[in-house]
């Protein structure tokens, strides 16, 4: 497309590229020392949760504070995106410090699992009877995540974070229609018309929820109210605990978790990974978030736009080609098989990488940098080829002091497992595992194991200028298309020149294994389509990318934020007083 720079244009841009990797955010002291002045911002997927991180920024809350309450509102009226039935990742920048923190709130697996819990004689559960079964819950982490994060970043006091949720619960939300448009969807083939409280909840009167109607949910307010008083003990154990484990270990296909289960998880704190990218340094979620990916994808980006005659797009495919083989191959939870990430992003791995890319009809396979490297035993773990249903959600905050977070929640796929507990959905993240098992066969890095956290994702993102100055925070849900969603917006906005808007419209286009599939239903799409089919790629025609992209760019006027026009999100901009 006209608007895209020449390979030759790019690498001119590259000469200034700092070619080095490392697992802190390489931000200077300096990004703090300066007085902020752009004010604040809000981006999430829906009017109700931006109103309620604003009241929070205006109550003088950090970041953090407003992230908690707009989620909190989204699992109330974006029941089939996320809720405190699962769970997710949040990056936080504190800017007085120049510090970064990756809190972890990944679901995980009962103790009473097994590699094969998906596999019955042989073979593989159909997908969408593990989606609607009891074995494909997961240890829900939204709550634990929430506390932690507010025990080391929040302002305001925990029980404040609860009220625009409580009060929407109480006094009802109007039903959106994307909520409506889903319910009726998904009514075949979920089992929210079948299981106890969903029914009642969604259908009543055996009816979907309309479009406009006034829904309120009063076991929702009286879950808020416990953990609003009483901490996230209150949902990890007692009443709330015991309700979910009789959710989860009711027919059909029931799972395993125990209120023991329950009781002992705990958010993680993990490291940042950070890597350059042109002039930028890209700053994400490690393992067992897909947040390297992001840095992958640039790095190889740069290298391949570089080096050859090719365009630009065709350089961003096969960037992703390359990087996720390797996602798909080495991610898994980093507490049970070793993740080279620092190997992956090393120079001399990704030059080689780029030096072998695959011809557009070949299936691309992953690299091995121990061999590259040398000094490193050969992983011995099996291919995983894990769908990731797009049931999520993602918010970009940036307070009035410059503090920013970049959050992704979810519940997996849309609505989760359907089993209702309390006011709430429970999440199906169990089947983020590879649950294909082949007897003969080494099990995958990312297979199910007891007390191990599943492979997302996710990328909650932030960009910062050389300087240390923050640039962009972004993410956005998808399932396995998150890392082409977010790469788009940052390669769009850093490398192509797009400002954010038409970066975030662009037409997704997500390279993963043998097929390159191109968003059709928007404008620019079909010649995309066109274009890459004709230099031999095995194009896929999507009339439909559930991207929710929502991200602010920092620009010298000031914030700029976008809510991806493909869902129902909404900004909110407040100036500094």
């Amino acid at each position: 497309m006209d608007h895209l720079p020449t390979s030759r244009t790019f690498a001119l841009l590259i000469s200034l590229v700092l070619m080095v990797n490392c697992s802190s955010p390489g931000v200077t002291k300096k990004s703090g020392s300066e007085p902020w002045g752009p004010g604040g911002m809000v981006v999430t997927a829906n009017h109700y949760a931006t109103d309620a991180a604003r009241l929070m920024l205006e109550k003088g809350g950090h970041a953090v504070d407003a992230a908690i309450a707009a989620h909190l509102v989204l699992g109330l009226v974006e029941p089939q995106s996320s809720g405190i039935g699962g769970g997710g990742f949040m990056l936080v920048y504190e800017r007085a410090e120049s510090a970064l923190t990756f809190h972890d709130g990944r679901e995980v697996a009962p103790e009473a699992v097994s590699a094969d819990t998906f596999m019955e004689n042989g073979e593989v559960m159909p997908f969408i009877r593990a989606w609607q079964s009891g074995k494909a819950v997961g240890v829900p982490g939204a709550v634990a995540l929430y506390e932690q994060a507010h025990n080391q970043h929040g302002k305001l006091k925990w029980a404040t974070l609860f009220e625009p949720a409580l009060n929407l619960a109480r006094r009802g939300f109007i039903v959106s229609p994307r909520l409506a448009s889903l319910l009726k969807l998904l009514r075949p083939v979920s089992r929210l018309d079948d299981n106890a409280g969903a029914k009642e909840y969604f259908y009543p009167n055996g009816s979907a929820l309309q479009a406009g109607f006034t829904r309120t949910n009063p076991e929702y307010a009286q879950t808020l109210q416990r953990l609003a008083n009483e901490g996230a003990d209150a949902f990890y154990t007692g009443s709330v605990a015991q309700g979910i484990v009789a959710a989860v270990r009711a027919d059909p296909d029931p799972g395993t978790i125990t209120t023991s289960d329950l009781a002992r998880y705990s958010a993680q704190t993990r490291p940042v990974v950070c890597g350059s990218f042109a002039v930028y340094r890209i700053c994400g979620a490690t393992p067992p978030s897909s947040g390297a990916l992001q840095i992958m994808i640039a790095q190889l980006y740069e290298r391949l736009a570089a080096t050859d005659q090719r365009d630009s797009l065709q350089a961003f495919v096969d960037a992703q080609r390359l990087a996720y083989a390797d996602r798909d191959f080495y991610f898994a939870d980093p507490d049970y098989v070793h993740v080279p990430v620092e190997d992956l992003l090393d120079r001399q791995y990704l030059d080689h990488r780029a030096a072998r890319r695959f011809e557009p009809g070949a299936l691309p396979v992953h690299g091995n940098p121990a061999k590259v490297l040398g000094g490193l035993k050969t992983p011995s773990h099996g291919i995983d080829t894990t769908e990731e249903a797009a049931g999520t959600t993602h918010l970009s905050i940036v307070d009035i002091e410059g503090n920013a977070v970049s959050m992704t929640v979810t519940v997996e796929a849309a609505f989760g497992s359907s089993r209702w507990v309390h006011g709430f959905l429970l999440n199906n993240e169990m089947t983020d595992f590879a649950r294909e098992i082949k007897a003969q066969e080494a099990l995958p890095a990312n297979a199910v194991a007891p007390r191990k956290r599943p492979r997302s994702s996710m990328s909650p993102t932030m960009v910062f200028d050389r300087q240390g100055q923050l640039v962009l925070v972004t993410g956005s849900p998808g399932g396995n298309s998150i890392p082409a969603y977010v790469a788009k917006t940052i390669v769009g906005i850093l490398a192509w020149g797009l400002d954010a808007q038409d970066a975030v419209d662009y037409p997704n286009v997500i390279a993963r294994g043998p097929r390159v599939r191109v968003e059709t239903g928007v404008a620019g799409g079909t010649e995309i389509a066109a274009q890459l089919r004709s230099t031999g790629y095995d194009v896929q025609e999507s009339q439909e990318e559930q991207s929710g992209i929502h991200l602010i760019h920092v620009t010298s006027e000031g914030l700029y934020g976008v809510a991806d026009k493909r869902r129902e999100g909404t900004v909110i901009a407040l100036p500094r007083s």
